[in-house]
């Protein structure tokens, strides 16, 4: 079984997803603990819900920047934890040492585009504002640039004619749902053959 650790800044309806699948059984994991660095983020009451302990991350007043020491602190607690495999579930902040030394190759992030094409923010703006024909999710591997790690799984959505930005992104968190237990599930077996 695979102990996961999540960090996230939001609603964290792709941790509840991973949840779904430990529960139907398609995912043999189990999340040790939950992460923010935004008190009021609902993932928080997702994992509080479940049982599952939650901490805060503490950035020192910075409203993007992820600290060196706050890193560290991150990479203890996930530690102590137990957890072997990190995922990033809509966590706005970049990861970069000490955390990435802490878990090398074990930090696992999902973006809605299509990467290597528009990394960063609201890529699903990014992506109807470019005139493209599709959008779409990845599963990488985090390493020390935006978005820029090794991809593990990725998927298309057909951006349509009448496609607003909400539009797009609800079908593609929909894809994301589906493709970050499976991304997870590739890395669990792995690690057991490897």
């Amino acid at each position: 079984m695979m102990v996961l650790g999540v960090l996230g800044s939001g609603s964290g309806s792709n941790m509840q997803a991973i949840l779904d699948a430990i529960d139907a059984g398609t995912l043999d994991a189990r999340i040790a603990l939950v992460l923010s660095d935004r008190p009021e983020a609902f993932i928080l009451e997702r994992a509080r819900v479940r049982g599952i302990p939650t901490g805060m991350i503490d950035c020192g007043g910075f409203q993007t920047k992820f600290p060196e020491e706050s890193q560290a602190e991150t990479a203890r607690q996930l530690k102590d934890a137990g957890v072997e495999l990190v995922c990033l579930a809509g966590f706005l902040r970049l990861v970069k040492r000490p955390l990435l030394d802490a878990f090398p190759g074990r930090i696992l992030n999902i973006h809605p585009s299509l990467l290597p094409a528009f990394p960063g923010l609201e890529s699903w703006k990014q992506a109807l504002n470019a005139g493209a024909k599709e959008a779409g999710c990845t599963v990488h591997l985090v390493d020390d640039g935006m978005d820029t790690g090794p991809i593990i799984l990725q998927e298309a959505v057909p951006i349509l004619p009448d496609d607003t930005a909400e539009s797009l992104h609800a079908r593609i968190q929909i894809v994301e749902h589906r493709l970050y237990p499976t991304a997870i599930t590739q890395i669990a077996s792995c690690s057991d053959r490897c």
